[in-house]
């Protein structure tokens, strides 16, 4: 399976170092330049971040969609901000226009205040409930051939169509992340996609055969995806001291970050922090523990080669796309585009060329 690799994209210049990338207000040309810079550098597809108070991602997503001609874009949505027929619509006009370019990364929310800065007020337990009807209306929008009568707790429709349908058949990939119980019952059903913050190999590999088993009981396939922050250099020895000063950087920065783990998946990166800086040999999480685990930044650490290394045990064990940013982005991305990912590229097409049947 060709690996894929994704990145993430703001809508303004953030600090040279910085954690997060999708507050402030939008810059076309920001926009413009680093969906250019991600596209000559060799990714996929793009991540376009969804915060409470962020600039609206459908809109950010065409735009930077006329700007590039092969880059995909990974939409994060809330489900229940919209109802489900709307967004139906909403999601298959978008993937008409990029023209299959497109992918949706469903978010149950992380935290209940910023749910609630929005209007959101059920528990996260509702909420993924709630998903699962709204994700289901959607599939059904897009494929069924009859109007849709549908009686559920959270949502009721009447002969619902809809005349659009998605550009991709059957519809645009749909991503979901989440450890509990309901996550993975919700992703197991209704998505395409597990994205995994970067846990040690022992831990993703647990997370794996869980998820698989979820799956499996609904008769469909499980993809994953990871992501990590890597920090490279020419040396290992750079590589560690870039490290270091990312840390110092990041955490005398002033940017704000939760106060506390706001998911299970949060707070298994947390206790993974606290049990030791250093994990198979490269994943580093001081990063990690000095955010109290806020979006994914866990880190890998080393040359190109070692990195790729790194990542290629992922893609044994089944991961078919990695999430790969860094904290300096205009840097990083030219960096990442001359060796780390076209090495990563090549180790998996070996490691598939060696599964091959004779």
């Amino acid at each position: 399976m060709p690996v894929r690799v994704l990145g993430m994209i703001g809508v303004s210049p953030p600090r040279s170092t910085t954690v997060h990338v999708i507050a402030g207000a939008i810059s076309p040309d920001w926009i413009a330049s680093i969906s250019k810079a991600h596209e000559a550098a060799g990714y996929d597809e793009v991540l376009v971040g969804y915060y409470s108070s962020s600039a609206d991602g459908f809109a950010t997503a065409l735009y930077a969609g006329t700007q590039t001609e092969r880059l995909s874009y990974l939409l994060a949505h809330r489900p229940g901000r919209v109802l489900p027929a709307l967004m139906a619509r909403k999601l298959a006009t978008l993937d008409q226009f990029l023209q299959g370019r497109l992918s949706v990364h469903i978010i149950i929310g992380g935290s209940d205040p910023e749910q609630q800065a929005e209007g959101d007020f059920l528990s996260k337990e509702e909420r993924y409930r709630r998903g699962a009807e709204y994700l289901d209306i959607m599939r059904r929008m897009w494929t069924d051939e009859t109007p849709l009568d549908y009686e559920g707790t959270y949502y009721r429709l009447k002969a619902a169509r809809s005349e659009v349908r998605p550009f991709q058949k059957p519809y645009p990939t749909l991503m979901f992340g989440g450890a509990s119980k309901g996550a993975m019952e919700m992703g197991a059903e209704h998505c395409d996609m597990y994205a995994l913050f970067g846990e040690p190999l022992k831990e993703t590999a647990e997370q794996i055969a869980v998820y698989r088993a979820h799956c499996d009981s609904f008769g469909r396939p499980a993809r994953f995806n990871v992501s990590f922050r890597p920090i490279i250099a020419d040396t290992e020895g750079q590589a560690w001291d870039r490290a270091h000063k990312i840390l110092e950087t990041v955490t005398g920065s002033g940017e704000t970050f939760y106060k506390a783990p706001t998911s299970q998946q949060t707070g298994r990166l947390l206790e993974i922090a606290n049990r030791g800086d250093v994990h198979d040999e490269r994943l580093w999480t001081p990063i990690t523990a000095a955010t109290n685990a806020t979006g994914n930044t866990t880190c890998l650490v080393g040359t190109a080669d070692q990195v790729s290394d790194a990542l290629l045990k992922y893609y044994r064990l089944g991961v078919e796309s990695f999430l790969l940013r860094g904290f300096e982005l205009e840097r990083d991305l030219p960096e990442f585009g001359r060796e780390l990912i076209p090495m990563l590229r090549e180790k998996c097409r070996q490691a598939d060329a060696e599964q091959a049947p004779a």
